[in-house]
């Protein structure tokens, strides 16, 4: 549990950094490492107008993230265009801006930010749930193991952890139903 909860802090302020990415230039200085540099058409000023930054790792030198949508692509080919490879693979409210930010409404944009957040919140709240049902999956199997070995029992298999709670809750309503009336028919 301490792990996501360091997992919901490092996005939090992923997300807090992140704001000051509308602007080309704070983008376009994060590719101070990037490996395509000239004669290629992921430049890093390519790579900027398309909503990415650069978010190197020790075995992946050519990873790329967009502040808004939070797309993640590694693997780039010097010819690959980095705006059609951002929209070939996710709809992002970043792309479809028709104006410069500096151009934007106050209204236009809070609802831009609006659905950044939104993005934001479902990935890493995927994220989260994904992380937590793995440590309770993990959890289950050393209770049934320590159990096992304790008491020299076979455990029946395993519930899937997205077992239908309503056939769960209606079947107990049933058996409860069911007991009811057996009471009635021993007296």
């Amino acid at each position: 549990m301490e792990m996501l909860l360091k997992e919901l802090g490092l996005a939090s302020k992923l997300l807090s950094d992140f704001k000051d990415m509308y602007e080309y230039e704070n983008r376009l200085k994060t590719f101070k490492k990037w490996p395509f540099i000239e004669n290629c058409k992921c430049t890093p000023e390519n790579m900027a107008k398309a909503g990415f930054i650069h978010c190197p790792n020790a075995n992946e030198p050519d990873v790329a993230k967009c502040f808004f949508c939070l797309i993640e692509l590694e693997g780039w080919q010097p010819n690959d265009d980095p705006w059609e490879e951002h929209t070939k693979r996710h709809s992002c409210g970043f792309l479809s801006l028709t104006k410069h930010f500096d151009d934007l409404t106050m209204e236009e944009y809070y609802m831009l930010e609006m659905t950044r957040l939104k993005t934001f919140l479902c990935k890493t709240g995927r994220s989260i749930i994904n992380s937590f049902e793995e440590e309770v999956t993990a959890t289950r199997q050393r209770l049934v193991d320590n159990f096992v070995s304790k008491h020299q029992y076979t455990p029946p298999p395993p519930v899937p952890l997205h077992a239908d709670l309503s056939a769960q809750h209606s079947e107990s309503s049933y058996c409860q139903k069911n007991r009811g009336e057996k009471k009635i028919q021993e007296k």
